[in-house]
């Protein structure tokens, strides 16, 4: 009887020590590493500087948005320059897709949330559905709420903030295109930065300047010429 509950008791540990190794993986690909981007960043630059300046990214058509445009693509740099995708990246089961701000001057690796693209397609998805989008109020030209009740949620929905880990609300277009509203987070920015910012210019880079993230799925942003406070910017 003894030998038997020993041996229970081991196979109890081996199962449990196996549920755990998931779950402790899972966390590490969801947690952004600077010296992981640190490795990509090191990576990007010596494909670059052997391949004549050219980027080692994905094709994207042209209308894609500014944050989103240059995925990064491992296959270019892995194993010569990298040995494999970071854990955290998409590519190795990660949460984060790996792109390039600034391609013109100075590429700089940067991070996407990818959890985000799972709400806004979830929401996609409930508006195809209903056939049109049940717009709610208009915030900014062009800028509207949703109801989400007729969407058919029982809460509203939101992102987390890469920067501040607050809740974000969603908005859409007129063009029913859905976006994560970054108001709070260029909000704290503003306060802090003593950055000139002036009203008609695009001002999410104070968001990227500091952080290891991009502000993915957003409208441009600009400055009140009268409070100083973040608004929409009309093209």
């Amino acid at each position: 009887m003894k030998w038997k509950m020993l041996g229970l008791c081991a196979a109890l540990a081996f199962l449990l020590t196996g549920c755990m190794y998931p779950k402790e993986e899972l966390a590490k690909n969801q947690i952004p590493y600077k010296d992981q981007i640190q490795a990509v960043q090191t990576a990007v630059d010596d494909f670059r500087n052997d391949n004549g300046g050219i980027l080692p990214i994905k094709t994207k058509e042209a209308g894609t948005p500014i944050y989103q445009k240059y995925p990064i693509d491992f296959k270019k740099i892995a194993p010569k320059y990298i040995a494999e995708p970071p854990g955290n990246a998409f590519e190795n089961g990660g949460i984060f897709q790996y792109v390039l701000v600034d391609v013109e001057t100075s590429p700089t690796v940067k991070l996407i949330d990818l959890r985000m693209a799972e709400t806004i397609r979830d929401m996609k998805l409930r508006l195809k559905a209903m056939g049109y989008p049940p717009y709610k109020k208009q915030i900014a030209k062009n800028v509207f709420t949703l109801d989400y009740k007729k969407l058919g949620y029982k809460e509203s929905p939101y992102a987390v903030s890469p920067y501040s880990n607050q809740n974000l609300s969603f908005v859409i277009t007129g063009n029913a295109e859905v976006y994560i509203d970054y108001s709070p987070d260029l909000y704290q920015a503003i306060k802090k930065s003593e950055q000139k910012l002036n009203p008609g210019e695009d001002i999410r880079s104070i968001l990227v300047n500091n952080s290891m993230f991009v502000p993915a799925f957003s409208l441009p942003y600009t400055v009140d010429s009268k409070t100083n406070e973040p608004v929409f910017l009309e093209e």
